[in-house]
């Protein structure tokens, strides 16, 4: 199939690179253009402009697999696209855009007769050698036509419809809380591990030992032991979490919905903890700690 790719970030570049090397032909944008320069080195054909970039398509319908930061680029980009595009052609959305505006880029698309896919891609930089876990929402007719595209994507069944427009992004939005929680988990537990000096444990081959088959074996436990490999003190890395979004999006429609999510939402509390090089709370509870265990009564 022959298809545009809009956004060659680290993700980008590697749906670009993999679907080239699946046989798919690739017209490769970003507004970087040493990054358009590096696809082409991979097989793609460059364009300079969004326009040029649609204009190289000459198949019906026409594909543009969009890879941007979530937010305003992605509406101005889908913009542009809906006076470029025509009836029956697709948009494959992959970022990680909150649901809600999927749903109304859709319905916006649609009244033109764009189809618009989005698109919830997990596996990071990793997707383009063992393929990338797709969840997509949209019209299940826009999905058929696009399924080659994802079949070179994905890993073997690594691809599903979910769901109608907007339930891609959502369950992606569900997906990266659990996440959040996984990696608090096992963050938490491998310091308890570093505090035990006495037993001097080697946390990197117990993180490969725990992936031969115990219950927490993980992809997750799998890099922390990669981590660990060279610095168990983990010096080279600065304890700064940064996130996307999804988890803030995860504890506000769960707010939204009433329904409890402690761990997710604790987890992307203790990202933003990690965050404050000097927490006042934190030197609060130590000054409330200090009084009032220095604090003597009154004729005591």
């Amino acid at each position: 199939m022959k298809l545009a790719v809009v956004g060659l970030g680290r993700m980008g570049m590697g749906i670009a690179r993999r679907l080239i090397a699946y046989g798919h032909e690739v017209l490769a944008y970003d507004i970087d253009p040493d990054t358009v320069k590096q696809a082409v080195a991979a097989g793609a054909a460059g364009a300079d402009s969004l326009e040029a970039a649609i204009g190289k398509l000459d198949n019906t319908p026409r594909f543009v697999w969009l890879m941007l930061p979530a937010g305003e680029q992605v509406s101005a980009t889908l913009q542009t696209l809906a006076l470029l595009l025509s009836e029956g052609d697709i948009i494959i959305e992959g970022g990680n855009s909150h649901y809600r505006q999927s749903m109304e880029r859709a319905t916006m698309l649609s009244y033109k007769g764009i189809h618009m896919l989005d698109v919830g891609v997990s596996g990071g930089v990793q997707g383009e050698e063992s393929g990338f876990n797709l969840t997509v929402g949209g019209e299940e007719e826009a999905f058929d036509v696009t399924t080659p595209i994802f079949e070179a994507l994905a890993p073997a069944e690594g691809f599903r419809l979910v769901g109608s427009s907007g339930a891609g992004h959502f369950v992606k939005m569900a997906h990266d809380g659990i996440e959040y929680g996984m990696m608090q988990s096992i963050a938490e537990g491998f310091e308890l591990m570093e505090a035990k000096e006495e037993f001097d444990l080697d946390l990197s081959a117990l993180a490969n030992l725990w992936c031969k088959g115990s219950t927490i074996c993980s992809w997750l436990l799998d890099l922390a032991g990669k981590a660990l490999e060279d610095d168990t003190n983990l010096d080279w890395v600065e304890p700064y979490v940064e996130d996307t979004g999804e988890g803030c999006w995860a504890a506000q429609e769960a707010l939204d919905l009433e329904i409890p999510l402690p761990i997710i939402t604790l987890s992307l509390q203790m990202r933003y903890r990690s965050r404050q090089k000097d927490s006042y709370a934190a030197r609060l509870l130590a000054a409330l700690h200090k009084q009032f265990m220095t604090h003597q009564k009154k004729g005591g």
